[in-house]
């Protein structure tokens, strides 16, 4: 289940989280946040969605369909944080309970669009972080979670440490966005041991979508069954190809593609 914002242009949000779903043999599952009104080249304004709507639509899923495990993206505000964390608890969702929990902090968009109130940072780190299995912020929501700017290898081992802390089993941070590296790493931490994923840095400029792929496919493959850091290296390795196959779109920034995979193997 995905339990995030809609993108009106389809390359992010709940829309990229489900084509990666489907890629990987799942049915996706939604409580939808919020609405957003944007396209290739940003966000011009969203509607959230009543904080009692969304956590109905996670009841309504589980208690019927049951899942399998959860994600969460774009949640605008810190009504709607509370709303998910307390559903999440009666449902057995997150760390501590049946379903595995990832939670992709969305606070902007790729442009810099803000999609989380200012207010609603305390209710993120209080109130999810300590329910979440893994959490994957970008460089600029570590900046804005932890204070820390990651400019290299010691500082993203300080950054994961200081993720960790807020209550996370495991705290993953990425290295997409470490301009001065010609690899793009990610470190998973767990409170003792940290684990490396190197990885190719891939020169496109089209990445709409790429936190929201990442994150869907670690929920997809937790979900199958994987450990944690086993589903970080499988989704590693499915957004570098969903990168390294994205393509143009409108006049601004295209979309990470996760459909490389039907290329490959056909509809069948």
């Amino acid at each position: 289940m995905t339990i995030a914002g809609s993108d009106s242009g389809g390359g992010a949000g709940i829309q990229a989280d489900m084509r990666t779903f489907a890629m990987l043999g799942l049915h996706a599952c939604v409580a939808v946040t919020a609405v957003t009104v944007q396209n290739s080249t940003g966000v011009t304004g969203f509607q959230e969605i009543d904080p009692g709507i969304v956590a109905a639509q996670m009841r309504s899923v589980t208690t019927d369909i049951g899942v399998a495990a959860a994600k969460t993206g774009m949640l605008a505000s810190d009504p709607i944080i509370t709303a998910i964390a307390d559903a999440a608890v009666d449902l057995g969702i997150g760390r501590d309970g049946a379903t595995p929990l990832v939670v992709d902090p969305v606070c902007a968009s790729m442009h810099g669009d803000p999609l989380l109130a200012a207010d609603a940072l305390g209710a993120l780190k209080d109130r999810l972080f300590p329910l979440a299995t893994v959490v994957t912020p970008n460089l600029d929501e570590v900046r804005l979670l932890t204070g820390i700017d990651v400019v290299d290898p010691a500082t993203q081992r300080q950054a994961a440490v200081a993720l960790h802390a807020l209550g996370p089993r495991w705290s993953l941070v990425k290295g997409g966005h470490l301009r001065g590296s010609d690899l793009s790493p990610d470190l998973l931490y767990d409170g003792s041991e940290f684990v490396e994923f190197p990885g190719a840095r891939i020169d496109t400029p089209h990445d709409h979508g790429a936190g929201d792929t990442l994150a869907a496919a670690i929920t997809g493959a937790l979900g199958h069954g994987y450990s944690v850091p086993d589903a970080v290296a499988f989704a590693k390795a499915w957004v570098t190809r969903g990168l390294a196959a994205a393509y143009p779109l409108g006049a601004g920034h295209g979309p990470v593609n996760p459909l490389w995979r039907l290329r490959e193997h056909g509809p069948g």
